[in-house]
């Protein structure tokens, strides 16, 4: 009877501080605290806090008439699953979608609606696999990608995006669930794998060297194919296991699987910056190639400024060759900043590379020496304001530890462009590179 004297206002203060199951106990004790539990404004926190909603919406998009409403659908929609799992990859799918919304319009629209529960069961029972929870819920908050091979127009919209080199081309795209079962039916008869195989093909590129990626619904754990993957089966885990849990525990308060990692750490690579949009004739699409430290070394010289980062390359890499164990590719960039080029304290408005020297090392021991003039038959001409000269090629490494130090002259004045070191530990998302800068000479 106390607290039926307590005014509206303080109920509602008192509600707030609880959490959504609380609420709903609270609605229960009387007519007067049911009414205060049905409050708008209250629910519509809740969807805001849990989901990320400004608007009440249900898991599929579809408008729904009050917040109380929209939270009730969403909690019987993912009964099933720790609600804190949920939580989690509803926030990553909708930081991916809104980066991309913003950068990357094409490739957001690309994205499939979310699976049903009976549709992740029908996978699951036609290839005999039991999917981790984190990508369970994945998948119904996203089916993957509509990007069909062969379309030029798609090719360079994978979500994970790639790199090129040369005349090699990579764009991941994540793989709805449709061609999963269709993708690893037919890998696992390729590869002679077990008709109960532990993997299923998640992600790959459309390219003439494909990059797939296999998740072993077991542990939870992101492989990636190397060369040898048609031959012998062989594949490079992508996240350091230790990291991963509780991948089929549903009481866990703590359920991380490969996929959700892998997808959380490329979302914080591309809100920060460090990866973005390369424009590539009349592609755009997202480059692996890191621009921002520590993944990226930068160096300038007389007002030169040179970037150089890498990414490791699985799918050309031999691990059963001594001397192409890692292949690497890197990408250096460079510019001449707003001031023009600076020479023994005259101004220059414009530079040009005549010479370059790449010294290529593996351990401390050099393998590789370039000494010659031009790089890839060019002599880069530099101008304030302009776009960077982006040289992109690739070295293999008979180690898994190594570096690339480059050299250039222009107008006879030595320039010391970078160096960079190159570590493969993890695949791509997860790789640790250590990296130090050659500060500029005057």
């Amino acid at each position: 009877m106390e607290l039926e004297a307590v005014g509206d206002l303080a109920i509602n203060l008192i509600l707030s501080k609880l959490e959504p199951k609380e609420v709903g106990a609270v609605a229960c004790v009387s007519k007067k605290f049911r009414v205060s539990a049905s409050d708008e404004l209250l629910w519509s926190k809740f969807c805001f806090h849990d989901l990320d909603l400004s608007s009440p919406l249900d898991h599929l998009g579809n408008p729904i008439p009050s917040f109380k409403e929209t939270y009730q659908i969403w909690r019987e929609a993912f009964r099933m699953y720790p609600w804190p799992l949920v939580r989690r990859v509803k926030r990553c799918w909708g930081r991916l979608r809104s980066w991309l919304a913003a950068n990357l319009p094409e490739a957001e629209a690309t994205l499939r609606k979310g699976v049903s529960e009976e549709e992740i069961k029908g996978l699951e029972r036609s290839l005999k696999v039991k999917l981790p929870l984190p990508t369970r819920v994945l998948y119904r908050f996203c089916d993957g990608q509509d990007v069909m091979a062969g379309n030029l127009e798609a090719v360079s919209l994978g979500l994970i995006g790639g790199y090129s080199f040369y005349d090699h081309f990579v764009n991941v795209y994540l793989l709805p669930l449709r061609s999963v079962i269709i993708e690893t039916k037919e890998i696992v008869r390729k590869l002679g794998f077990s008709a109960t195989s532990k993997y299923i093909l998640v992600a790959s590129s459309s390219t003439y060297i494909e990059k797939l990626f296999f998740l072993d619904w077991t542990t939870g754990q992101l492989h990636v194919g190397t060369r040898n993957l048609t031959t012998d089966g062989e594949m490079i885990p992508c996240v350091p296991a230790g990291i991963i849990s509780s991948v089929h525990d549903v009481k866990s308060t703590h359920q991380q699987d490969a996929m959700l990692l892998w997808l959380e750490e490329h979302c914080r690579r591309l809100e920060s910056g460090m990866i973005k949009i390369r424009e590539q004739g009349k592609f755009r699409g997202i480059s692996q190639f890191p621009e921002e430290a520590p993944l990226c070394s930068t160096a300038v010289t007389n007002n030169v400024q040179v970037r150089a980062s890498s990414v490791f390359v699985p799918e050309l890499s031999d691990l059963q060759n001594e001397s192409e164990k890692y292949i690497f590719s890197y990408s250096i960039r460079m510019r001449l900043l707003p001031e023009g080029c600076i020479i023994n304290g005259l101004y220059y408005d414009s530079c040009q590379l005549h010479w370059r020297h790449w010294i290529i090392r593996a351990n401390d021991q050099v393998i590789s020496d370039f000494d010659a003039e031009a790089v890839i038959g060019k002599f880069p001409l530099l101008f304030p304001g302009r776009k960077d000269f982006v040289y992109e090629s690739c070295s293999p490494l008979p180690t898994s530890q190594g570096s690339l130090e480059a050299l250039g002259t222009q107008k006879g004045v030595l320039l010391r462009l970078w160096c960079h070191d190159f570590t493969c530990k993890y695949q791509n998302i997860f790789s640790e590179v250590k990296l130090r800068t050659i500060k500029s000479t005057k």
